[in-house]
């Protein structure tokens, strides 16, 4: 799946001059993307609209700084994504870190326990139940490692865009990738859990 980050067919000239036609094609091409981040990251629509809003009055303002160096799905994705951690900063202050620790004393956190998912019906992987756990989940990810886990996974951008978005390395994102689907797979692993006790019940009967 395309990540929607590549050549822009914009005309920047009439952009930096405040041309709002050409403006109106920006947002009507990249608004659902931005919106989709946004949800993902504050959960509530009405703080997603908001950041929406904010995330295109900002980009709208300081389009004449623009240079071109990175795509502008790029560069709308990165004032989004800045939008949203401010916004979880200031709900949550005491539970925010952007920069925590990506590793413990020990190392790697790895799961005290993983269902093995192969076992169950692709149905059961895919059903609106399953999403929603999923969903709560992925809320549930320290904002740093949710930033992370959205625009790779669930936006399908690189490992590469994924670290111009949020200027950290590539190495920075893949070990921050790979402790949110760690985490995830640990907070998974009592609904699917119990979801494969409820199949061999059921068999059994």
């Amino acid at each position: 799946m395309s990540s929607g980050i590549g050549p822009d067919e914009f005309d920047l000239e009439a952009l930096r001059s405040g041309d709002r036609a050409e403006f109106a094609r920006l947002v009507d091409a990249h608004y659902e993307m931005i919106y989709r981040l946004a949800i993902k990251m504050v959960i509530d629509a009405q703080d997603a609209e908001d950041i929406l809003q904010e995330t295109f009055i900002k980009a709208f303002r300081h389009l004449q700084g623009f240079d071109g160096r990175s795509s502008l799905s790029t560069w709308l994705y990165r004032i989004a994504t800045n939008e949203a951690l401010m916004f979880l900063r200031r709900r949550k202050p005491e539970q925010y870190s952007i920069d925590e620790p990506l590793e413990t004393d020990e190392g790697e956190i790895v799961p005290v326990q993983v269902v093995d998912w192969c076992c169950l019906p692709e149905e059961e992987l895919m059903s609106a139940e399953a999403r929603l756990h999923l969903d709560r989940s992925v809320a549930n990810l320290p904002p740093s490692l949710r930033v992370v886990f959205i625009l790779r996974d669930i936006q399908r951008l690189s490992t590469r865009e994924v670290s111009q978005v949020l200027s950290l390395s590539e190495s920075a994102v893949k070990t921050r990738l790979s402790r949110a689907r760690l985490r995830l797979r640990e907070e998974l692993t009592g609904y699917y859990g119990d979801k494969l006790q409820e199949d061999r019940r059921g068999y059994g009967t």
